[in-house]
């Protein structure tokens, strides 16, 4: 749930604020108007992507018993696609280095700087879309655990399929075809969002089948016995 809210506020709230689509000098002043905002709205994307790393071990802990190897599938996308986040916010802090510094100000003119800072928020963009091909293929990988685990609904393990190729569309489409991507925002990341938010909110408050994923810890713990005894058992 702090992903969500933190996210939310970062990634929604505060870029709603700030950037003015199409109109680079509202966007520069926006920022400048608006610094303390946007500084929050960075550290608060710090917090979010640096949260997903013990998410990422949850996860693992959780799901290790469906399908191990589907497990390591949903760390991996999880860690990769935080780390390209992560680079991506340098492109967000340019903007306030170049706003901020007056050598640079001293050398360049204001529509050149206007220029420099409209690319950061180009590169900021694809980055994120990037980050997105990695997220949406956790989505598809923990949305399959879910659906073939006996402790949690397979109906919401459905929901984050479709969220997740909802993502990949997303991103695939804005790389060869931007103009199309951009008529499918952000419509296309409305089924990705009330996945993760069905998902947060049913862990929260009705929680997996306690009985069932120790059920199923106890199969899995059964299986290794086996395997260890006669190698030739086929296991997850």
């Amino acid at each position: 749930m702090f992903n969500i809210l933190v996210g939310f506020f970062s990634i929604g709230y505060v870029s709603a604020v700030i950037i003015t689509s199409g109109n680079i000098a509202a966007t520069i002043q926006n920022i400048q108007a608006h610094e303390l905002l946007y500084r929050f709205g960075l550290t608060g994307h710090i917090l979010v992507v640096l949260t997903n790393i013990p998410l990422a071990v949850i996860f693992y802990y959780l799901f290790k018993i469906v399908d191990r190897k589907a497990a390591l599938l949903v760390v991996s996308f999880t860690l990769v696609g935080s780390a390209v986040e992560t680079a991506n916010l340098l492109n967000q802090f340019g903007p306030l280095i170049l706003l901020k510094s007056g050598p640079i100000q001293n050398v360049f003119d204001p529509a050149q700087l206007q220029s420099i800072v409209y690319s950061l928020f180009q590169l900021q963009e694809t980055g994120f879309n990037v980050a997105l091909v990695f997220f949406g293929c956790y989505g598809i990988s923990i949305g399959y655990l879910i659906i073939r685990s006996t402790f949690l609904p397979r109906v919401i393990g459905i929901f984050m399929v479709i969220g997740g190729l909802c993502y990949l569309v997303n991103s695939f489409s804005s790389f060869p075809v931007p103009g199309f991507a951009a008529g499918l925002s952000p419509y296309i990341q409305i089924p990705s969002g009330l996945a993760e938010l069905t998902f947060c909110l049913w862990l929260l408050m009705v929680r997996l089948n306690e009985v069932m994923w120790k059920e199923k810890a106890k199969k899995e713990r059964l299986c290794k016995l086996t395997y260890r005894i006669n190698p030739n058992t086929h296991t997850t």
